[in-house]
């Protein structure tokens, strides 16, 4: 036990040390400039390769999750398209992975590299799917596991979402701190890091995204397989952004060069994620805009000093959805293809089905994950949750549904719409927040470089940005 000084302040200006400590990753050999750093060397230095990271999740019942067809639920978009249009729509099945989820995958390499360098045990702080995943993964690699949960407001009311994921931690044995909602969370982390010694299994690592590579790999394979081609377009949730880094570089070293990459999120504009007020406003905790925007927009807001994760480097398009149309497609996925999912692997399902229209019969569309649904996740606790929470619930159009008000369920298919967000417009975000980090006139070449790869456009596009926005440092 250490006798550093504890206070907020004192633990926050180690982070750096306690990271690199429980992680055995320096940073520092990667950073170029303030903004920029060599990210494909991070990524290769995890020194597994393709086949390490399957033979690995192998050996913890992860990985080779089926790939189903939509039949029903195709020919259903089929009769509300144009003729010729209605893409076939495949779904990943990765609740079949140990824990549930596809956040097995990045618990598993972190749980490796935690036992072969010699640690007791592994530390997230999460509130979702990853926490269960972190203890599964552990268990069998005989660690301790300690989450570290947000679950609370200032009432004591938890959402019902976040106490079964506790509950499942609990389950595979780890120790689960739960705490109400704010800023303390990636204190304490610090802090249990550094009393513990354990392994820090963050989101946010090469490990975590080396892990999700497979995801793509498997997607490529297996459409090939039964298909005959590579994946047209492969929707995404969209949170931190591991889930789509991964799924596409694994997509990318299959060789999948025209898939179209599309992130989803469900839209929760006007809910502050950190605000006690609005924390159980909402009735998804993960896969909504409170976290697509700002991870999307500045990926380096996270535990670690640099993110593996970063979504723009590799997104083609965004779609938004609503809370009434993914619980819609929940009940559509249940009562038409017999497989009983939870929300948050449905929200991709909902943008599918609006891909699947604008595409052509002859082409596939693979929703990338599912999840375990059950006790609180089921969509029926969630709306329970909800009109407690004086949120109104009802039939009719989505697109009046205001989030933190009322969820609007629609009627029939056809009002399953989504909507497209603007990628020139999170790209500015990206660069204004760049701005913000290290001031344009300091920009060097190598920083542009970075910046044009980060955000998928060419270094012209940079320079014309800089040129026409003299102001590109203000805060949005």
């Amino acid at each position: 036990m250490s006798h550093h000084d504890m206070s907020y302040a004192a633990v926050m200006s180690r982070k750096n040390e306690i990271m690199k400590a429980s992680l055995g990753i320096d940073y520092d050999n990667y950073v170029q400039s303030p903004i920029a750093f060599d990210y494909e060397r991070m990524m290769d230095e995890t020194g597994y390769s393709i086949e390490d990271v399957a033979r690995i999740q192998r050996e913890t019942k992860v990985g080779n999750t089926p790939l189903f067809e939509l039949r029903n639920l195709t020919q259903a978009v089929r009769r509300i398209s144009e003729p010729g249009k209605g893409a076939t729509i495949l779904l990943k099945d990765e609740a079949a992975n140990a824990s549930g989820s596809f956040k097995a995958r990045r618990a598993s390499i972190s749980a490796y590299e935690a036992a072969r360098k010699g640690f007791k045990g592994m530390i997230a702080a999460t509130s979702g799917n990853y926490g269960a995943a972190v203890a599964s993964q552990a268990v069998q690699r005989g660690l301790k596991a300690i989450i570290i949960q947000e679950v609370f407001d200032s009432r004591g009311v938890g959402q019902p979402e976040i106490i079964e994921k506790g509950r499942k931690c609990e389950a595979y044995g780890a120790e689960v701190l739960k705490l109400s909602v704010g800023p303390e969370l990636f204190y304490l982390l610090l802090r249990t890091l550094e009393e513990t010694g354990f392994f820090n299994a963050s989101l946010y690592t090469p490990f975590g995204v080396r892990g999700v590579e497979s995801l793509g790999i498997e997607i490529a394979q297996q459409v090939r397989d039964g298909y005959g081609k590579d994946p047209d377009a492969v929707v995404i949730t969209h949170a931190g952004g591991g889930n789509l880094t991964g799924t596409a570089r694994g997509l990318l070293a299959a060789g999948c060069e025209n898939t179209r990459i599309v992130a989803c999120s469900v839209d929760l504009s006007g809910l502050h994620m950190a605000s006690d007020h609005d924390f159980n406003r909402k009735s998804f905790t993960t896969g909504h805009t409170g976290f697509g925007i700002p991870f999307a927009t500045w990926p380096d807001r996270v535990d670690v000093p640099r993110n593996a994760a970063r979504s723009l480097r590799y997104m083609d398009e965004y779609q938004l959805v609503t809370q009434g149309e993914v619980f819609y497609v929940t009940e559509l996925l249940t009562k038409m293809e017999g497989l009983e999912r939870g929300p948050a692997g449905n929200t991709s399902l909902t943008a599918a089905i609006t891909l699947a229209r604008g595409m052509d019969q002859d082409q596939v569309v693979v929703v990338q994950e599912t999840e375990y649904t059950g006790a609180g996740k089921h969509h029926n606790s969630q709306l329970s949750f909800a009109r407690e929470n004086g949120i109104e619930v009802r039939r009719g159009d989505p697109k009046d549904s205001v989030p933190g008000k009322s969820i609007v369920i629609p009627e029939r298919l056809e009002q399953v719409w989504g909507s497209v967000q603007d990628m020139d417009r999170l790209r500015l975000s990206y660069l204004r927040n760049a701005a913000k980090q290290y001031p344009m006139e300091s920009w060097k070449a190598e920083d542009i470089q970075f910046l044009a790869a980060d955000i998928k456009v060419t270094t012209d596009w940079v320079h014309q940005q800089m040129a026409e926005l003299p102001s590109i440092g203000e805060a949005e």
